[in-house]
């Protein structure tokens, strides 16, 4: 047996411990990792730096840099996204439903630990505290595999986190760090262990995941996000939301990559868009409609029909003019990932029509792409950014890391009392009654 699959298999057995621990003691162990990484901020940044210029070396791209690099101000979010997950209530033994089947016969469900997670990542060592505090708060082991240009990133940070989590009652071999690249291919064939795994990368990374395991996968295969300009938006508020969706910070899956702007107002609208866009660097590529609204003194290029599926995680835009609303939830429809979409229009009719009729994990109305995060929307930190249509979907929070249980609590019942012509009845009332034993 490998060392990689013999840690996962102590990690197992681990998480059910894991599982059983009090709130008292994760909430003490996750204050400690935000300490444990306020007081080696130079360590970290040293180590960082270190991944950095070996990449900058190697010839990694841009946007893996971005995705990379480590700031003093990044470890302040760290340590932020820990504290609150501190703030949250712990879900395990949260009582889901209750019915009562029968007098002294109760049905509880009640949410539990999903087990045994796995992690996989490219370039991103703040995946390492987001995904370690919501896993030891929901009670899950986990097992994490970074990108070996954050080898020395990921190495201090698990070490800080899991020291200090261990010094405070986390048992120490539920959370594994897996280093080599052959440990990947090993673990994707660990369904017996791991029951859920979590990618987090390029769209080529998590496919890749996604077709060489039989472990469920929750991710997203593709962040190409959409901005509908209508010709009943507003002008000004659509060029400041679409700007900060493109331009805030590119090199993420929530950042908008095709603007589509109804032919209505794109003689008013596209001049100002896409000189606002020239002026932060970004690259224009407009199909032929919407080049006739452009000045030819902008640089702007050819959009081709590439463009309508390619996420860039760059300072590129691709703009389509479009007829109608019907048209740009058809396209939308047809050629986004189903991560996050917005329309700018101050028609309430068309918002809803727009909400009802995409497809995507999360619909905006006149508000910036970027917003589709799990800090944002309040979860303290995500695991993932989930495209799926069961489990989980959008940016999943510490909820996505949990299943549920059912408890059955009576009093001698049997079920031959229940069948034949004297049977007794069911009840099957909802009642508002907590699991506690």
């Amino acid at each position: 047996m490998a060392k990689i699959t013999e840690d996962i298999v102590k990690a197992k057995s681990a998480a059910l411990i894991l599982a059983a621990l009090d709130s008292e003691t994760k909430d003490s162990a996750l204050r400690a990792m935000a300490k444990a990484l306020d007081d080696n901020r130079h360590r970290i940044l040293v180590a960082n730096a270190k991944d950095v210029e070996s990449s900058v070396k190697a010839g990694l791209s841009d946007a893996l840099i971005k995705r990379l690099k480590v700031t003093d101000e990044k470890i302040t979010g760290m340590i932020d996204g820990i504290l609150d997950v501190v703030k949250l209530s712990d879900p395990v033994g949260e009582t889901m439903s209750t019915v009562k089947l029968d007098k002294g016969l109760t049905l509880y469900q009640i949410k539990c630990p999903i087990g045994m997670l796995g992690v996989i990542f490219e370039s991103r060592p703040d995946v390492v505290p987001q995904i370690l505090s919501l896993c030891l708060k929901s009670g899950n082991g986990v097992a994490f595999k970074g990108g070996s240009e954050a080898a020395n990133s990921n190495r201090i940070l698990f070490d800080l986190l899991t020291k200090a989590a261990i010094a405070e009652g986390v048992p120490k071999d539920a959370f594994v760090l897996m280093e080599t690249r052959d440990d990947i291919s090993e673990i994707l064939s660990l369904d017996q262990y791991i029951d859920l795994l979590i990618p987090r990368g390029s769209n080529a990374f998590v496919q890749y995941i996604q077709n060489n395991t039989k472990i469920p996968v929750l991710g997203h295969a593709a962040g190409i996000c959409h901005i509908y300009v209508d010709d009943d938006a507003d002008i000004d508020l659509a060029v400041r939301t679409t700007l900060d969706s493109k331009i805030q910070y590119p090199a993420v899956c929530n950042a908008v990559e095709t603007l589509l702007v109804n032919s209505n107002i794109a003689e008013e609208f596209l001049p100002k868009m896409c000189a606002e866009f020239v002026k932060n660097g970004v690259e224009v590529r407009l199909d032929a409609d919407a080049k006739v609204y452009v000045s030819k003194t902008l640089p702007t290029t050819k959009a081709t029909a590439k463009d309508w599926d390619s996420e860039y995680n760059d300072l590129i835009i691709s703009i389509k003019v479009v007829k109608d609303i019907a048209e740009a939830i058809d396209f939308i429809n047809i050629h986004g990932s189903h991560h996050t979409d917005a329309i700018m229009t101050e028609n309430k009719k068309k918002q809803a029509v727009f909400v009802k009729n995409v497809d995507s994990a999360d619909v905006f109305i006149n508000a910036s792409t970027r917003f589709a995060d799990g800090y944002r929307f309040g979860k303290g930190a995500e695991v993932g950014i989930s495209t799926n249509k069961i489990h989980s979907r959008g940016p999943v929070g510490m909820e996505g890391l949990m299943i549920y249980k059912y408890v059955l609590i009576g009093n001698g019942q049997v079920v031959k009392d229940y069948v034949g012509n004297d049977a007794r009845q069911f009840l099957h009332e909802q009642i508002n009654k907590k699991y506690d034993l």
